[in-house]
């Protein structure tokens, strides 16, 4: 399992705006730029003057009051404006900052000795490179290295400062400090991610729900039976459901497949095995999913956005973790929507090029659709990884590009953060934020059972047959933000249903749900080091299940392509108005469903050579994650739920 790394940044609960405080040197200061962890306690030392760094100073809209009144036009089904959506270029027109003001950007970095790198056809940003020693000079302040959750990184010591001349036009930086450093995937495996390490299940593993039964007790207070089940012993997890399974469970017809549709997957890293993984997993699928490039298999692409800093890689990152989310993302679209083509767009690194590979997408109009299962535990972030992106958002928004996000793997973060709180990005009011489920399948493809995800883990004993609670692990995001209010269809949905739990403090996470957990997957197949791979070759192809909320985005952005194939290609954009528009018939609604399954692992995560460990995971399980739970309606596990068919 990749490692996830927890943030501990400074806290906003304040509206999005920027506060730039003129100095008496003619200096504005950038507040809150510099993260919490960068404080004397964490201080270790200074950071090489000499080290190489690469950041964006990002430029706002023009007019973004505009901006936001338009993009919630164009989204919401009330209104006149509904789908009037911008070309790229009209956008730029009438909100990009202008050929004058990243002229004056530009010039006061040049002059600062820096070498510029890039600025897209929106101005959005200026990416720059240089030494830390002319950062400190340019910022107006020193920079340090700072200890934060295990790791050695680097940050301005105080709030960063530029030109007072520069206040109203820049308003934020990003890559000064090395908080990109905590973001991760949204992918769950149990073991090491492939392809640097082989990972395969342990039978035994079930074709489908309940189709072999454990000599395990259900755990106490979990041991809702659901048929064909066993009475009192859990069933075996499966070995990873198919498309074929999910499409049956969620009512979706053959009769659309994608066809003339657009979906880009944003990730860091790209993997070198993808399209022939991807190929093969299609071919190894009962039916046949047809392959890219091949008739009904649509179109693969793999994209790196321009300006994103190829440097040396760190080696803290890990591009092996990222191989199995491209892996996950690019074969749940495919199998959703087979004919849809597909566009692969990578950062070279996780420098928190994601930001870039974002932008580029949206202001190139590269899909209509696009899939993101990474992102922070929690908001709490500095202010100039939040505004920027945000911006791209609702630019998205605008011309009528859907954005998805996974609502994160650790349910309400109190396990990960010591507090509730939502995940960024997928707490902004212009994404639409998926949530999880656990799900079990029947023999004849039709859902046997369907409940929030949130699992806690029991060590089981083979000879005396007693399981014993260890941990709370997982479950899917979600929670109430505290820098976002809650936005107008949020509101207008609450309204109409007041016994609902929406908070009206903020933005309410998920919207959406799909299949996350872990334990009832799905089966995807990748290139993989395995010590047993033939003629000597170290790396084979292998398949193995998945899970995590990076399943469940991916899935509803496939549901999407069908969706806007439905509509004669005319595409929802922004669906969050359009979901909660509908009425409650469009939605299955996940309730609470107390149950579990068994599995059992290889030690050595390959084979039984090591020996293997019996489990216990549990369903509908919020016991490390309080403020969860599901219920009749909106619920803060999987939003309105799932959608049945095509919406």
């Amino acid at each position: 399992m990749k490692k996830v790394l927890t943030v501990f940044l400074i806290f906003f609960s304040v509206a999005l705006s920027i506060i730039a405080l003129a100095a008496p040197s003619g200096r504005a200061t950038l507040k809150g730029s510099k993260p919490d962890w960068a404080g004397p306690k964490n201080y270790v030392g200074n950071a090489d003057a000499r080290a190489s760094i690469g950041f964006r100073v990002y430029l706002g809209w023009t007019n973004p009051s505009g901006a936001e009144a338009l993009a919630r036009a164009v989204s919401d089904p009330r209104s006149k404006s509904y789908r009037h959506y911008l070309t790229p270029a009209q956008f730029r027109q009438q909100f990009a900052p202008s050929a004058n003001q990243v002229a004056q950007v530009q010039s006061w970095l040049t002059s600062q000795g820096f070498s510029l790198v890039y600025t897209p056809a929106n101005n959005h940003y200026v990416s720059a490179e240089g030494t830390v020693a002319q950062a400190q000079a340019a910022f107006g302040t020193n920079f340090g290295m700072y200890k934060a959750n295990g790791l050695k990184l680097r940050s301005p010591a105080a709030d960063v400062s530029i030109p007072s001349s520069l206040a109203g036009v820049v308003n934020a930086v990003i890559g000064l400090d090395e908080s990109y450093e905590f973001i991760h995937t949204n992918h769950k495996v149990e073991g090491n991610a492939p392809p640097s390490d082989g990972f395969r299940n342990s039978p035994p593993l079930s074709a489908f729900w309940a189709e072999q039964t454990s000599p395990y007790l259900y755990p106490a207070g979990f041991n809702a039976v659901v048929p064909p089940a066993s009475a009192t012993l859990a069933p075996w997890n499966v070995k990873g459901h198919t498309p074929e399974q999910i499409k049956g469970a969620y009512g979706i017809s053959y009769s659309y497949d994608g066809t003339g549709q657009t979906v880009a997957i944003i990730d860091a890293y790209a993997s070198p095995t993808i399209l022939q993984d991807v190929n093969q997993w299609s071919v190894n699928r009962v039916p046949q999913i047809p392959q890219f490039g091949t008739a009904g298999g649509g179109t693969f692409t793999q994209v790196v956005a321009p300006g994103t800093f190829t440097r040396p890689q760190n080696p803290k990152q890990d591009p092996q973790g990222w191989y199995g989310e491209e892996t996950l993302d690019v074969e749940a679209v495919h199998g959703m929507a087979p004919n849809a083509n597909v566009v692969y767009v990578g950062a070279p690194n996780n420098y928190q090029d994601l930001d870039a590979a974002m932008n580029h997408v949206v202001d190139n109009h590269l899909a209509q659709i696009v899939s993101n299962s990474y992102g922070f535990n929690g908001e709490n972030l500095p202010f100039g990884f939040i505004k920027p992106l945000n911006d791209t958002f609702i630019q998205g928004v605008i011309e009528g590009i859907g954005i998805y996000f996974s609502s994160g793997d650790f349910g309400d973060e109190t396990s990960v953060l010591g507090f509730a709180s939502a995940d960024w990005p997928a707490s902004s009011p212009w994404v639409t934020a998926v949530g999880g489920t656990s799900l079990g399948v029947s023999s004849t493809n039709i859902r046997a059972v369907e409940t929030g995800w949130g699992e806690s883990n029991y060590d089981c004993d083979p000879t005396t047959l007693v399981c014993t609670f260890t941990n709370w692990r997982l479950g899917a995001g979600g929670g109430v933000s505290k820098i976002f209010a809650e936005p107008d269809y949020q509101n207008a949905y609450q309204t109409a249903h007041p016994s609902e739990p929406l908070s009206s403090t903020g933005r309410n996470v998920p919207d959406v749900a799909a299949l996350a957990a872990i334990q009832t997957g799905f089966l995807v197949g990748q290139t993989q080091t395995f010590p047993d791979c033939p003629s000597g070759v170290p790396s084979c192809y292998g398949e193995y299940r998945v899970g995590g909320t990076s399943l469940s985005c991916p899935i509803i952005a496939g549901i999407m392509a069908l969706s806007d194939q439905q509509k004669g290609g005319a595409p929802h954009g922004f669906a969050n108005p359009f979901f909660y528009s509908l009425p409650a018939s469009s939605f299955y609604d996940v309730l609470s469903v107390k149950t579990a399954v068994a599995r059992r692992n290889f030690n050595n995560n390959v084979d039984a050579t090591d020996g293997t460990a019996d489990k216990l995971r549990t369903f509908d399980d919020y016991t490390g994650s309080p403020t969860q739970h599901t219920n009749l309606g909106w619920d803060n596990v999987t939003g309105r739920g799932v959608p049945i068919g095509v919406p």
